[in-house]
């Protein structure tokens, strides 16, 4: 019989018989940036490569060119003079080649040159003898013959960054949005006082303003998204605005610490920050329309976004019934649901862009999703039986028709 042979390890061996070896390192010796960069490279080639010799730099001049400007707005800011702000959000160049006001060919001067790349812009100045209150409509013909209209709905003259307008914008926030918000802050005495049964229909309520006020606002950033150029990608910055700013303020939330719940002056403040930001796209679209002079400031006006904007006081205020918070917690929480009115109708009368009006609607619906989240986190551990008894659920659908009705009485 053969003797068994047992390998012999070297003396000054360091591995144990029965350790496992260290698994061959893969991919060779190359250095980690490279493995990551080496797609990349790779992909920017292609399109260099695919650009000049693939089937666009061979067929180019077989394709009819694809332009694109947007108007984004048209100011007047002297009489007798308009200027027509543009941008190219097409993927080729546009060159302007005549202009054209209420169909009659005019003479302008452009800040630039007429070739216009991918996401620049111009601003075309006009010596024109607009008429104050009447429609005009302007042209853009480019070289290829492709026409780019515009409107303005009622000629005024556009306000300029001056004490008059300063004033102005900030009374029209004030009364829109800063007023209303603390009268419907008095009513917390009053649902201090009512019972707990009460106390749960009114937090049904306030869930039910806030879904009507994000569903207003997600309508707002719609429309205006197509008036963002094309380039922008104006419903990818609705999309954006809608899932970002939810997740950003719960990984804020998470990066705080605050993982535990929140306490009710915690609710009521995410309540007022969606309420601002909501009331931040509202003070835009409120100073662009009286800009245009779409807008007409008369007592009917006050009177509607008074009612309407006062319920965003009682919802703010809800979570607070069995609270005693401080009148410092009280003003800083109505200033910052109603502030933010003031800010958006400077923004919109002085500088209105789609592009940020968009964004910020939808930033403004991303935030009060994550208020009706919140809220609703307390008020089911306030209610065992949710939102399905008779009376919550009549307080939802309640505050739902109230902003409805009260909306009525704001001019579109």
């Amino acid at each position: 019989m053969s003797e068994l042979q047992v390998p012999v390890l070297p003396q000054n061996s360091s591995v144990h018989p029965s350790a496992p070896r260290a698994p061959e390192p893969r991919g060779g010796r190359l250095p980690l940036w490279f493995k990551g960069f080496a797609p990349l490279i790779l992909l920017a080639a292609l399109v260099v490569l695919f650009l000049e010799v693939g089937p666009v730099g061979v067929f180019r001049q077989s394709f009819p060119p694809v332009e694109e400007l947007t108007i984004e707005r048209i100011r007047l800011p002297a009489y007798g003079v308009m200027e027509v702000q543009i941008v190219n959000g097409g993927p080729e160049a546009v060159t302007v080649a005549q202009v054209m006001v209420d169909d009659a060919n005019w003479v302008h001067q452009v800040n630039g040159s007429r070739i216009i790349e991918r996401l620049e812009r111009r601003t075309i100045t006009i010596p024109y003898p607009w008429v104050e209150g009447e429609p005009h409509a302007v042209s853009l013909v480019t070289r290829t013959g492709l026409t780019f209209t515009g409107e303005v709905a009622v000629a005024t003259l556009s306000p300029s960054v001056d004490t008059r307008y300063l004033t102005t914008f900030a009374l029209l926030g004030v009364y829109a949005g800063v007023i209303p918000v603390f009268i419907g802050l008095l009513w917390l005495p009053f649902v201090r006082a009512i019972g707990r049964r009460w106390i749960d229909f009114f937090l049904s309520l306030t869930i039910g303003l806030l879904v009507f006020l994000g569903a207003d606002a997600l309508v707002e950033a719609l429309e205006t998204s197509r008036l963002v150029a094309g380039a922008f990608q104006g419903a990818s910055l609705v999309l954006l605005g809608v899932v970002g700013t939810p997740l950003v303020l719960a990984a804020l939330g998470r990066w705080r610490g605050t993982r535990q719940e929140r306490t009710p002056l915690q609710v009521a403040g995410l309540i007022a920050l969606g309420i601002g930001l909501h009331n931040l796209g509202e003070g835009l679209a409120i100073g662009a329309s009286y800009a245009t002079g779409e807008i007409a400031l008369g007592t009917f006006l006050v009177i509607g976004f008074l009612l309407h904007n006062t319920t965003e006081g009682l919802g703010i205020v809800t979570p607070l019934a069995d609270q005693r918070p401080r009148l410092r917690s009280l003003v800083l929480l109505g200033a910052l649901a109603g502030v933010p009115t003031v800010i958006g109708a400077w923004l919109g009368g002085f500088t209105y862009s789609p592009l940020w009006t968009t964004l910020f609607f939808s930033i403004g619906v991303g935030a009060i999703i994550a208020v009706v989240y919140e809220l609703y986190r307390l008020f089911s551990r306030r209610a065992s039986a949710g939102l399905t008894t008779p009376l919550n659920t009549a307080g939802l659908l309640l505050g739902m028709m109230i902003m409805y009705a009260t909306g009525l009485l704001v001019p579109a």
